[in-house]
Protein backbone atom coordinates (compact mmCIF):
# COMPACT_ATOMS: atom_id res chain seq x y z
CA UNK A 1 0.00 0.00 0.00
CA UNK A 2 2.88 1.95 -0.86
CA UNK A 3 3.07 4.74 -3.67
CA UNK A 4 2.08 8.32 -4.65
CA UNK A 5 -0.79 10.20 -3.81
CA UNK A 6 -3.59 9.98 -6.17
CA UNK A 7 -5.51 13.45 -7.26
CA UNK A 8 -8.49 12.45 -5.45
CA UNK A 9 -6.54 11.87 -1.83
CA UNK A 10 -4.03 14.82 -2.32
CA UNK A 11 -7.63 17.62 -2.80
CA UNK A 12 -9.12 15.34 0.21
CA UNK A 13 -5.73 15.83 2.48
CA UNK A 14 -5.43 19.45 1.11
CA UNK A 15 -9.00 20.61 2.45
CA UNK A 16 -8.72 18.37 5.48
CA UNK A 17 -5.13 20.66 6.48
CA UNK A 18 -7.24 24.14 5.19
CA UNK A 19 -9.86 23.43 7.85
CA UNK A 20 -7.69 22.56 10.13
CA UNK A 21 -5.75 25.72 9.52
CA UNK A 22 -9.06 27.46 9.82
CA UNK A 23 -9.31 26.27 13.07
CA UNK A 24 -6.11 27.67 14.69
CA UNK A 25 -6.21 29.07 17.55
CA UNK A 26 -9.77 27.53 18.57
CA UNK A 27 -10.26 24.65 21.01
CA UNK A 28 -9.49 22.34 19.01
CA UNK A 29 -11.20 18.54 19.86
CA UNK A 30 -8.89 16.34 17.59
CA UNK A 31 -9.25 15.38 14.17
CA UNK A 32 -12.58 16.25 12.25
CA UNK A 33 -14.96 13.50 11.47
CA UNK A 34 -17.60 14.45 8.66
CA UNK A 35 -20.11 12.02 9.11
CA UNK A 36 -22.95 11.73 6.66
CA UNK A 37 -26.19 9.47 8.07
CA UNK A 38 -29.41 8.92 7.58
CA UNK A 39 -31.73 11.01 10.17
CA UNK A 40 -33.77 8.75 11.07
CA UNK A 41 -30.62 5.88 11.87
CA UNK A 42 -29.89 5.24 15.85
CA UNK A 43 -26.69 3.17 15.47
CA UNK A 44 -25.19 5.97 13.09
CA UNK A 45 -25.95 8.61 16.15
CA UNK A 46 -24.28 6.21 18.62
CA UNK A 47 -20.99 5.48 16.25
CA UNK A 48 -20.42 9.16 16.37
CA UNK A 49 -20.66 9.16 20.30
CA UNK A 50 -18.03 6.51 20.02
CA UNK A 51 -15.81 8.93 17.84
CA UNK A 52 -16.40 11.66 19.99
CA UNK A 53 -15.81 9.82 23.80
CA UNK A 54 -12.57 8.93 21.21
CA UNK A 55 -11.72 12.90 20.87
CA UNK A 56 -12.77 12.99 17.82
CA UNK A 57 -14.80 16.02 16.32
CA UNK A 58 -17.67 15.08 14.79
CA UNK A 59 -19.85 16.80 12.68
CA UNK A 60 -23.38 14.95 11.60
CA UNK A 61 -24.48 16.02 8.10
CA UNK A 62 -28.03 14.21 7.48
CA UNK A 63 -28.87 12.74 4.23
CA UNK A 64 -31.49 10.23 2.63
CA UNK A 65 -29.58 9.43 -0.31
CA UNK A 66 -26.61 7.64 1.24
CA UNK A 67 -26.20 5.85 -2.03
CA UNK A 68 -24.91 9.24 -3.37
CA UNK A 69 -22.67 10.16 -0.63
CA UNK A 70 -21.21 6.76 -0.61
CA UNK A 71 -20.51 6.84 -4.78
CA UNK A 72 -19.15 10.18 -4.46
CA UNK A 73 -16.73 9.20 -1.89
CA UNK A 74 -15.78 6.13 -3.94
CA UNK A 75 -17.21 3.57 -1.10
CA UNK A 76 -16.82 0.08 -2.75
CA UNK A 77 -19.68 -1.89 -3.44
CA UNK A 78 -19.18 -5.01 -1.23
CA UNK A 79 -18.09 -2.38 1.78
CA UNK A 80 -21.06 -0.63 2.10
CA UNK A 81 -22.50 -0.12 5.69
CA UNK A 82 -25.09 2.71 6.85
CA UNK A 83 -22.65 6.15 7.13
CA UNK A 84 -20.10 7.58 5.87
CA UNK A 85 -17.27 9.44 6.91
CA UNK A 86 -14.39 11.55 5.84
CA UNK A 87 -11.35 12.15 8.31
CA UNK A 88 -8.44 13.68 7.31
CA UNK A 89 -8.51 12.91 3.66
CA UNK A 90 -9.80 9.19 4.55
CA UNK A 91 -13.45 7.64 4.02
CA UNK A 92 -14.13 5.77 7.06
CA UNK A 93 -16.95 3.64 6.28
CA UNK A 94 -19.79 2.21 8.65
CA UNK A 95 -18.34 0.78 12.19
CA UNK A 96 -15.31 0.85 12.36
CA UNK A 97 -13.97 1.10 15.51
CA UNK A 98 -11.57 4.47 16.79
CA UNK A 99 -8.50 2.86 17.61
CA UNK A 100 -8.57 1.79 14.06
CA UNK A 101 -9.05 4.82 12.87
CA UNK A 102 -6.00 6.56 15.07
CA UNK A 103 -4.25 3.72 13.79
CA UNK A 104 -4.60 4.96 10.47
CA UNK A 105 -4.28 8.04 10.56
CA UNK A 106 -1.17 7.60 12.11
CA UNK A 107 0.05 5.47 9.91
CA UNK A 108 -1.02 7.76 7.04
CA UNK A 109 -0.97 4.47 5.16
CA UNK A 110 -1.39 5.04 0.89
CA UNK A 111 -5.57 3.54 1.01
CA UNK A 112 -8.93 5.39 0.58
CA UNK A 113 -10.75 4.52 3.46
CA UNK A 114 -11.52 1.90 6.20
CA UNK A 115 -14.76 -0.18 6.48
CA UNK A 116 -16.66 -2.53 8.28
CA UNK A 117 -19.10 -3.78 5.62
CA UNK A 118 -22.90 -4.11 6.95
CA UNK A 119 -23.91 -3.92 10.38
CA UNK A 120 -22.31 -6.47 12.84
CA UNK A 121 -23.27 -6.91 16.28
CA UNK A 122 -20.42 -5.53 18.97
CA UNK A 123 -19.36 -3.32 17.01
CA UNK A 124 -19.36 0.22 18.22
CA UNK A 125 -22.60 1.69 17.77
CA UNK A 126 -24.09 -1.96 17.34
CA UNK A 127 -24.04 -2.66 21.17
CA UNK A 128 -27.02 -4.69 21.31
CA UNK A 129 -25.84 -8.17 23.61
CA UNK A 130 -25.18 -10.36 20.54
CA UNK A 131 -21.17 -10.00 19.53
CA UNK A 132 -20.57 -11.09 16.00
CA UNK A 133 -16.65 -11.77 14.60
CA UNK A 134 -16.01 -8.95 11.88
CA UNK A 135 -13.37 -7.55 9.82
CA UNK A 136 -12.56 -3.73 9.11
CA UNK A 137 -10.35 -3.31 5.75
CA UNK A 138 -8.56 -1.35 4.01
CA UNK A 139 -9.21 -0.36 0.14
CA UNK A 140 -7.30 1.47 -2.49
CA UNK A 141 -9.11 3.46 -5.66
CA UNK A 142 -7.74 1.12 -8.23
CA UNK A 143 -10.51 -1.52 -5.84
CA UNK A 144 -7.33 -3.50 -3.87
CA UNK A 145 -8.97 -4.32 -0.56
CA UNK A 146 -7.66 -5.98 2.06
CA UNK A 147 -8.02 -7.09 5.75
CA UNK A 148 -6.85 -4.68 8.27
CA UNK A 149 -7.97 -5.94 11.51
CA UNK A 150 -10.22 -9.05 12.69
CA UNK A 151 -12.14 -8.68 15.86
CA UNK A 152 -13.13 -12.25 16.94
CA UNK A 153 -15.08 -13.47 20.20
CA UNK A 154 -15.00 -16.83 22.07
CA UNK A 155 -18.75 -18.15 22.00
Amino acid sequence: MQGQLSPLRQWRRGMAGLVLGMMAGSAWAGPVAEVWKDPNCGCCTDWAEHLESAGFDVQVHASRDMGAIKAEHGVPQRLVSCHTAVIDGYVIEGHVPAADIQRLLGSEAEVSGLAVPGMPHGSPGMETGRVDDYAVYAWQEDGDIDVYQRYTHDA
